[in-house]
């Protein structure tokens, strides 16, 4: 209890306006309270995952609800929902607002904890430009001067159990995510021992200005999506890339950079394009139920339809963390329509499709999984692994690039 009680003071304490501001902007805790209980009833009918988390609803319902009265300002209410949220350790589960003292929702780097120790297992290399040491098997000792364990000790949640491994591990990346409001300095131990510091502020991440890259080397086509899958114009500028590619031997898609996600509609599009009959790509699985009726089980395949002229040469699927959502699922569904092999880390696991919902009282909303989707062959998207799995070692080299240039060189 006295931590929760610390928790929520420093989120009451946040951004503290006067006293004169403070009689304005006090939160109604009566609204508070609707609102609450309406992201509880949702979470507890519509949150597809629920069964699937080690997250004790009553528990919430026991912490949470006590602390309302601690809430005194618009930022203090936001972080009370988001902190919520985060008790569920699933990064599909978002407010659709933030403040600055919110937590980003990825970092440039990602790391396993295991045991106690954290160790940066992957960098976006496609994006960062400056990083002049190898951190991949580095040891994250301190963050901001504090030892990293006790960080993830005191991440702002009290409903699970933060010594579980995968609790731990996905509290882990959402301190290296950091808050907007704060730097993010990180002292490591290298894996020739040496001890740096790394200040992740002053990595110049690449912001690309078009929706794509492409080229063609070696009469090998390459299509790099810069994180564009949200935008319908997107569609547009990937038919002129490929139709300028359809003279290669073969074609490597690049979804490197798709950590926001897209539209299914959109990845169809392009997915169209390289088949030339009606192809499954995906797999829905979701849970109907209505007034006092029983729940029943509704599940789907869905199918990409042939756009265009087809390009029909083999093709690979570069990915890894920072391939999110819907490039999740372009991957696993060019694989299995039988058009891609795919080459790659681990990808940003998001789990399920989307659905927004909003509160009673509030301005801002929320979004909540409510399909699980599957790979065509049964395997669910957020542990679905590459064909072609691949551990980084270092940054000099885009590894993975190589590797999918051999790929494509070597299909027929």
């Amino acid at each position: 209890m006295q931590k929760l009680l610390f928790i929520f003071c420093i989120l009451a304490g946040l951004a503290s306006p006067s006293s004169a501001q403070v009689q304005q902007s006090i939160p109604d805790k009566a609204l508070l309270a609707e609102d609450l209980e309406k992201l509880l009833t949702d979470l507890s009918e519509r949150y597809i995952y629920l069964k699937d988390k080690k997250t004790d609803l009553a528990c919430i319902r026991e912490k949470y609800i006590p602390s309302l009265d601690t809430i005194r300002t618009a930022t203090g209410q936001v972080l009370f929902f988001e902190y919520l949220l985060y008790e569920f350790y699933d990064s599909h589960l978002i407010l659709n607002t933030n403040r600055k003292a919110s937590y980003r929702l990825y970092a440039p780097l990602y790391a396993n904890t295991r045991q106690n120790k954290t160790v940066i297992t992957q960098v976006w290399q496609t994006q960062i430009s400056n990083l002049h040491h190898n951190i991949i098997g580095a040891e994250v000792l301190k963050f901001n001067g504090r030892p990293f364990g006790q960080m993830i000790d005191a991440f702002p949640t009290v409903c699970h159990d933060k010594s579980d491994e995968e609790i731990r591990n996905w509290i882990g990346n959402k301190i290296l995510s950091g808050r907007y409001d704060q730097p993010r300095n990180l002292e490591l131990k290298l894996t020739d021992g040496r001890i740096i510091e790394l200040n992740l502020d002053d990595l110049q991440i690449r912001k690309d200005t078009t929706f794509l890259t492409s080229y063609h080397k070696q009469n090998v086509g390459v299509i790099r999506l810069n994180n564009s899958l949200g935008n319908g114009n997107l569609i547009r500028e990937f038919d002129k890339a490929l139709d300028a590619l359809m003279h290669t031997k073969g074609l490597l898609i690049d979804l490197r950079n798709t950590v926001d996600g897209g539209d299914s509609y959109i990845a169809r599009a392009i997915m169209g394009r390289f088949v030339q009959q009606e192809a499954p790509y995906q797999k829905h699985w979701t849970v109907e139920a209505y007034a006092d009726l029983p729940p029943v089980v509704r599940t789907w395949v869905e199918y990409v339809a042939p756009r265009g002229k087809t390009y029909t040469k083999p093709v690979v699927i570069l990915v890894d963390r920072w391939t999110g959502s819907m490039g999740e699922g372009l991957a696993i569904g060019f694989e299995g329509m039988g058009r891609a092999v795919t080459v790659g880390t681990e990808m940003e696991r998001l789990a399920g499709a989307m659905q927004g919902f909003s509160f009673k009282n509030q301005k801002f909303g929320y979004r909540l999984s409510t399909e699980k989707l599957f790979h065509i062959n049964g395997t669910p998207r957020e542990k679905y692994i590459p064909t072609h799995l691949f551990v980084p070692k270092s940054i000099n080299q885009d590894e993975i690039l190589v590797k999918g240039f051999e790929l494509v060189k070597r299909s027929k």
